[in-house]
């Protein structure tokens, strides 16, 4: 008995512990499997609100690089016309990225719009 192993009466029925840490683990996997089923109806919902994050997603990194875009470009055009290379194409494109980064904060609704600071509470 003391090297692990058990009796004759012992092999056939599990001790009461297992059976109740079992039962406990069946009771377990139940709940869990009713949880994790969606009625057919929400379906349609959960695939709308999906493309609905994809498309935020899209549009904020479109405003991000748009706004990196177009400093990159107005620097390099400034550039060009004045000669000051690279110093306009510098400071135009850290200007493009902060105008990014404030455009991604506005459609986040971090940030409000300047018309909605002015209104009246």
């Amino acid at each position: 008995m003391a090297d692990g192993t058990r009796g004759q009466g012992d092999r056939r029925e599990p001790p009461a512990d297992e059976a109740a840490l079992s039962a406990r683990l069946q009771r377990l996997g139940d709940r869990l499997a009713d949880a994790n089923r969606h009625p057919e109806n929400d379906q349609g919902t959960r695939q709308a609100a999906d493309a609905s994050a994809y498309a935020r997603g899209f549009r904020m990194s479109t405003e991000l690089v748009a706004g990196v875009i177009v400093g990159a470009g107005i620097g390099w055009l400034i550039d060009r016309w004045l000669g000051i290379s690279p110093w306009g194409l510098i400071v135009f494109l850290l200007l493009g990225f902060a105008a990014g980064v404030l455009n991604v904060m506005r459609a986040a609704g971090v940030v409000r719009e300047q018309s909605d600071r002015l209104k009246p509470k």
